[in-house]
């Protein structure tokens, strides 16, 4: 007779072996699929000697892969691929042909599988007032449909203004889509897209977990901010729909945001985009939408890049690296967190050593504590190599610009392993001399709102400091 005592050992030496298993049939994935080798070995050790904790930790956040999304533009998928393809044709006439010495561009055009189209109007957008004053008009103008895609809805007065709009638009008989991340819009109540959805609003989540490759995975997240109206106009960068962006959030500051409007051809990359997530979230049904460019006279060139998890290459950090390595007077950059990778790190330091002015532009105050700890374990290096450092004052630095030379970019990439590799991105890149002028002077401006850090206040820093910066290091593949 099996006493109480017994049937306890067994069951708890079933659970070891069980436990054991997994971590051992986990590792092997993570040998196979987890892209970096420091990350390989560091799941490979935490699942095989704790897997109690490391299994459902590494089917939650260890995989880098994002099973199941088609991308039109790279691979045949039926109905995506053809019509994708249809689209490309369309855009083609525009085409700007690319100089022999403008590696990057190229580089970054065969990254994004869509060209550097030309005769396009692109209006630099600062902070939420003017954001969104552009975005609503945008859509208060819309004749044949509105494309919207957030990370982030808030049931805020800004959001609510949003919901008011779109509603509006639909009741008239002009189709809306409407397209979320459930992760970043957690807080967002049924009753909103429930109101969306009863004016005729087609509404949609990202459905991160969809897929049985994805079925646990809560790391993946679609972080790209899309409008687009008429095929016409698009709208990228840096917001969300919030009150927080227009200062109202007493924790974060004046939030300091950047966002841009191109109307034009570009505007179709923006809406390929759109169509590649929407297929996901819907299951393959395709909106009908305007393909005809729309050529702005006189306009300036524009290249849009989508990137994520779903890409045969690690995209964005790839994107950040050959901008920076073809970088010869300036490379400025803007991010609210800076967790760069070693091969990001590396372009940072070699275009410093190479004379080029490098500066970085990164908040005072941070809304993810890990992040900024982490942050210290870098910069160091940075400054040693002649890197400057800029420490943005009045609020929250939020925006993520890059200006290489005369060459533009905003978007969704942060300088973080989650956008290099986990996030769904987007940054549209304006190769054009007038544009780089504006966004020098708001760079210039921001700098002057800034203070620079020094080596001798991170040597001040006590060693409690610099340990725990040693250990939110540790952290940064999920941060």
């Amino acid at each position: 007779m099996t006493t109480p005592a017994r049937r306890r050992r067994h069951f708890f030496a079933a659970f070891l072996f069980v436990a054991h298993a997994l971590g051992i049939a986990s590792s092997l994935d993570a040998l196979m699929s987890v892209r970096t080798a420091p990350g390989a070995v560091a799941w490979i050790v935490s699942l095989n000697t704790f897997p109690y904790v490391a299994v459902p930790a590494y089917w939650v956040f260890g995989r880098t892969k994002f099973e199941g999304y088609v991308i039109g533009r790279q691979t045949g998928d039926g109905e995506l691929h053809r019509a994708v393809r249809d689209k490309l044709d369309r855009v083609a006439p525009y085409r700007v042909p690319l100089a022999d010495d403008t590696h990057a561009l190229q580089a970054i055009e065969r990254l994004a599988k869509i060209p550097l189209l030309g005769a396009n109007r692109a209006t630099l957008l600062i902070d939420g007032a003017a954001t969104y004053a552009s975005i609503f008009a945008g859509i208060e103008a819309a004749r044949h449909y509105v494309l919207i895609q957030y990370y982030i809805v808030r049931d805020d007065a800004v959001g609510r203004e949003l919901k008011q709009r779109l509603t509006a638009k639909a009741r008239q008989g002009v189709p809306v889509y409407f397209l979320y991340d459930e992760i970043g819009s957690y807080a967002l109540p049924r009753s909103y897209t429930d109101e969306l959805a009863a004016a005729g609003v087609q509404v949609a989540r990202f459905h991160s977990t969809r897929g049985t490759g994805n079925r646990f995975q809560l790391n993946f997240r679609n972080h790209r901010k899309i409008v687009v109206v008429d095929g016409e106009h698009g709208w990228v960068g840096g917001l969300n729909i919030g009150e927080e962006y227009l200062g109202r959030d007493p924790a974060l500051g004046a939030m300091r945001d950047t966002h841009l409007r191109l109307s034009g051809p570009a505007a179709i990359a923006l809406q390929l985009a759109f169509l590649e997530d929407w297929h996901w979230a819907t299951g393959g049904k395709l909106p009908e939408l305007d393909w005809v460019p729309k050529p702005v006279a006189g306009g300036v060139p524009a290249l849009v890049l989508a990137s994520g998890p779903a890409d045969r290459f690690e995209t964005a950090s790839l994107m950040v690296q050959t901008a920076l390595h073809s970088a010869k007077r300036r490379a400025w950059i803007s991010s609210p967190y800076f967790v760069p990778d070693e091969g990001v790190l590396a372009a940072l330091k070699l275009a410093a050593l190479r004379g080029v002015d490098v500066r970085i532009l990164i908040p005072e105050r941070t809304n993810i504590l890990a992040t900024s700890w982490a942050m210290y374990a870098f910069l160091r290096p940075l400054l040693d190599a002649g890197v400057k450092v800029h420490r943005y004052q009045p609020g929250f630095l939020h925006g993520k610009v890059w200006l290489i030379d005369d060459m533009a970019a905003i978007g969704t990439v942060n300088l973080d392993n989650r956008s290099f590799r986990l996030n769904f991105e987007i940054t549209a890149w304006v190769p054009d001399a007038a544009f780089a002028a504006q966004t020098a002077a708001m760079f210039e401006d921001d700098f002057r709102h800034s203070r620079e850090m020094t080596p001798a206040e991170l040597a001040a820093r006590s060693w409690w400091q610099r340990a725990a910066a040693r250990a939110a290091y540790l952290l940064a593949p999920v941060l």
